[in-house]
């Protein structure tokens, strides 16, 4: 790693210069995805590796979980079988995947998983050291396992402990604002990032630090600020609008997860929570007046209230097609409904169900045989949910209690935004659409709809694969200083500029308080589980507005702390403009409800019925869909406009390989370009 300053031009025409970093990797992201690359790039003899990060800790990875955070990997347990092509076979079908990239994802799983046992995450094994599973949703087998509601907090420790102990530099309080790029032969390629050291803002530079890099990984997770109602930790923004600036490509933009989270401390409340049983009532928007069981609208009998409520602990996301037969889904509209109407709506560990004037109190003996054989075989006879919740699960609520919430009092929740599945689009090797700019976790969108906890392990498998195309192909140490100064100049200028523009706006430019929450507003509205094409379409013709105005007039920034602010508002901004425009191609191509997306349309085939009637119109999944990824570009002479590109996902390989011939393939690099 080298140090030096780059000179440059400010607004007034005075010399500026800013501290100028030259690496061959940078890392933007410090997240389990992130550190699993760096420490990966290690193993395979790159030490000229940083890592650049807003606030060391503070991302998805060491502030998510539930009652037991789950991580999916090939079966390791028992005698029932499992294959990597198995596994695949199961991302595969869930639609709007890429065959290779499912097989991959198998393959790699398992190898992944046991370097994070090997680190110390504790993943418990039987007396024979039998890693055993269990189901999670969508997922046919016991992929399935958990190191508790911590299981990405443990990842993260052990990882940044093995970061640490390679030395490699983190720069922390270093926010990402701008990739640097140039064009090529071969088309535009990434050339270094600029960020700023929020430490450093009072300098004449803005705390503007550049970075020369020969590659760069974006890791920096899913925008969770695009939701008002959000189980991402607060100020989780991704990269998403750096990327989408430069042309990037994604895919998937229409799949997210939403489901139950507390809303004070940001927690999923899936698994024991629910198979608890709690009680649910709405309130006035006091917290205390107008109480309301609201969920005796919607159930006929105690029996199917209760074991719908179970049913959330295992079939946690929203899914459009538990929404019939009052099925587990159906709790989340009721809960959605309340909130959208102002009020605010609780779980109670304290009190089982209350039943209505009709229903009969709760019996776990009454119960569908689901839930029923679940507490029985667990031995959850208490009379309380709190009580069968110390009995199931204890760390579920020694977890809230770090948090100096206790569980014997009303829990508040909504229905969040929790995951994109969708991202940026990348290769087999985790490479975007940009050369030498790669993005592996959340950012990537690798997934349709997924089984829980693949995720977690998608990030270990893209970071490793990164890692190794790097090391074998991309291993040059980054360009000459002068070179890297003549290509980056103009382009740090212009955000210099930006940014003295944001410090002098006047009263035409966009106020900086108001922007994230309509945005924020908007998406929660409209582009949540429930979507419909005319609330698409008014949203889309919104964000579009914003987005022109934050380029036409600028935002007003009164203190200079401010402008990194600036900049995630105004990327936000651009990336639910490509989301959005995702979503509208997708209803208006005739794109049905699936996974967690319910298609309001009032000629919908489909209702939901309930003891409120039948309402909520929607269409059924068109399944021919799923044999489709819609991949999103920004037009390159058009801000804040986007194509939408519907490919043929690639089918699952069939993989003969011979082990002769891929050793020479593997000995002459010749792997790293098969595909």
């Amino acid at each position: 790693m080298l140090k030096d300053r780059i000179s440059f031009n400010s607004q007034d025409g005075e010399q500026v210069t800013a501290p100028v970093i030259s690496v061959n990797t940078l890392i933007v992201g410090a997240g389990t995805a992130g550190l699993k690359c760096a420490d990966m790039l290690y193993a395979n003899g790159m030490k000229d590796v940083a890592v650049v990060t807003d606030r060391l800790g503070s991302g998805t990875s060491n502030n998510a979980g539930s009652d037991k955070q789950t991580y999916y990997r090939m079966a390791a347990f028992g005698d029932a079988p499992d294959s990597p092509m198995e596994f695949a076979r199961t991302l595969y079908e869930g639609g709007m995947m890429h065959g290779d990239i499912a097989y991959i994802e198998g393959l790699g799983s398992l190898p992944a998983f046991f370097d994070l046992c090997k680190m110390g995450v504790p993943f418990p094994y039987n007396e024979f050291g039998g890693y055993v599973g269990y189901k999670t949703d969508h997922d046919p087998r016991q992929r399935g396992t958990s190191a508790g509601p911590k299981t990405s907090i443990h990842m993260f420790s052990c990882l940044l402990d093995q970061v640490q102990h390679h030395q490699i530099p983190i720069f922390d309080h270093h926010e990402a604002v701008k990739l640097l790029t140039e064009e090529t032969s071969t088309g535009r390629r990434v050339t270094g990032v600029v960020c700023v050291n929020r430490r450093s803002t009072f300098k004449d530079n803005f705390g503007l630090t550049v970075f020369n890099a020969e590659n760069v990984v974006l890791a920096t997770g899913g925008p969770g600020e695009l939701y008002e109602m959000a189980s991402w930790p607060h100020g989780q923004v991704g990269s998403h609008g750096l990327a989408f600036e430069i042309g990037a490509v994604a895919n998937n933009l229409t799949e997210l997860q939403y489901g139950l989270a507390s809303t004070s401390f940001r927690w999923n409340v899936s698994g024991t929570y629910q198979q608890v049983i709690p009680n649910y009532y709405s309130t006035a928007a006091d917290g205390t007046s107008d109480v309301r069981y609201f969920l005796h609208d919607y159930f006929e009998d105690m029996p199917t209230m209760a074991t719908a409520i179970f049913l959330k602990g295992y079939q946690w996301p929203f899914h459009a097609s538990r929404v019939q037969n009052s099925g587990s889904s159906l709790v989340d509209i009721a809960v959605h409904r309340e909130v959208m109407e102002g009020r605010r709506v609780f779980m109670d560990f304290m009190n089982n169900p209350v039943p209505s004037p009709q229903m009969d109190p709760l019996q776990i003996g009454a119960l569908y045989e689901e839930a029923r054989t679940y507490l029985e075989t667990s031995g959850a006879y208490q009379e309380l949910p709190y009580e069968r919740l110390l009995h199931m699960n204890p760390q579920a609520i020694d977890l809230y209690g770090e948090h100096n919430i206790d569980l014997r009092e009303p829990l508040e929740v909504a229905v969040c935004a929790q995951h994109a599945n969708g991202g940026l689009r990348g290769n087999a090797w985790w490479e975007t659409s940009i050369e030498h700019l790669f993005a592996i976790g959340e950012i990537n969108g690798t997934h349709g709809v997924r089984p829980g906890g693949s995720a977690l392990n998608s990030g270990q498998v893209g970071a490793a694969r990164a890692a190794q195309y790097i090391a074998n192909v991309y291993k040059e140490g980054p360009r000459s200083l002068t070179d890297f100064i003549e290509s980056a100049r103009q382009q740090l200028e212009a955000q210099h500029s930006e940014y003295s523009s944001y410090l002098r706006a006047g009263s035409e430019a966009l106020k900086l308080e108001e922007i994230r929450p309509a945005i924020k507003r908007r998406m929660t509205q409209y582009a949540g589980f429930m979507r419909s094409e005319e609330g698409i379409a008014k949203a889309l013709a919104e964000a579009k507005q914003l987005y022109a105005r934050i380029l036409d007039k600028g935002i007003h920034c009164r203190k200079r702390h401010q402008l990194v602010r600036a900049t995630e508002d105004k990327h936000l901004a651009l990336t639910s403009i490509a989301f959005l425009e995702t979503m509208r191609y997708y209803i208006a191509h005739d794109g049905g409800s699936r996974g967690a997306c319910m298609v309001l349309d009032e000629h919908g085939d489909l209702s939901v019925d309930s003891k409120r009637g039948s309402e909520l119109r929607h269409r059924s999944e068109h399944m021919e869909k799923r044999n489709e990824i819609l991949e999103t570009k920004q037009q390159q002479d058009s801000a804040g406009v986007f194509d939408v590109t519907p490919v043929t996902p690639r089918a699952l390989p069939a993989d003969q390989s011979w082990f002769e011939t891929t050793w020479e393939q593997w000995r002459n690099g010749r792997i790293f370009h098969s595909s």
